[in-house]
């Protein structure tokens, strides 16, 4: 191959990089242009706009006293808070919590109305059985979880229903 040969494919390969790197360089601006357009008639689509609108609404207004309120305005009047619900008897709590276990001796626990069972850990005391039911007791013949597994229950709604378990088996 001659010189002017070399020079002629040296020529041409240059030629083809040059033209393959320009072919890359519009590709990159078409896809950035595309991209920028897109967002951008993204954000003018009305759909998209009332979809925003409803995300970033304020959830309520606030008016004072003696302040004008809008006719369209659906108002909701804050109340003070609901009387607190009364407290259940020990008869409530033990059908509600209490009678899982005790009532048919699952996990060890002492069944209602067996004195045998219940004979005692009556004699232990009263307040022992209240610390057992409230903080919960892990003995010989099982497990009893804290609360019965109802911490939603009070103390006193506990206790109830350790005295109404007491009066069963007496």
């Amino acid at each position: 191959m001659s010189d002017s040969d070399q020079k002629n494919i040296d020529l041409i390969l240059i030629t083809i990089g040059v033209l393959i790197c320009v072919a890359v360089g519009l590709f990159v601006l078409a896809r950035g242009m595309n991209n920028e357009t897109m967002a951008q008639m993204k954000l003018n689509d009305p759909a998209y706009q009332a979809a925003v609108n409803e995300r970033i609404e304020p959830y309520g207004q606030v008016t004072l006293d003696g302040e004008a309120i809008a006719e369209d305005v659906e108002l909701t009047r804050v109340t003070g808070a609901e009387e607190a619900p009364a407290p259940m008897t020990g008869a409530q709590v033990y059908n509600a919590a209490c009678l899982a276990c005790h009532g048919g001796g699952i996990a060890g626990s002492p069944m209602t109305g067996d004195s045998a069972a219940w004979g005692p850990r009556i004699a232990q005391g009263a307040d022992l059985l209240y610390q057992h039911a409230l903080e919960g007791y892990q003995g010989a013949a099982g497990y009893m979880p804290p609360k019965g597994g109802r911490s939603d229950l009070s103390d006193d709604e506990i206790i109830a229903a350790v005295e109404y378990l007491v009066q069963q088996a007496q």
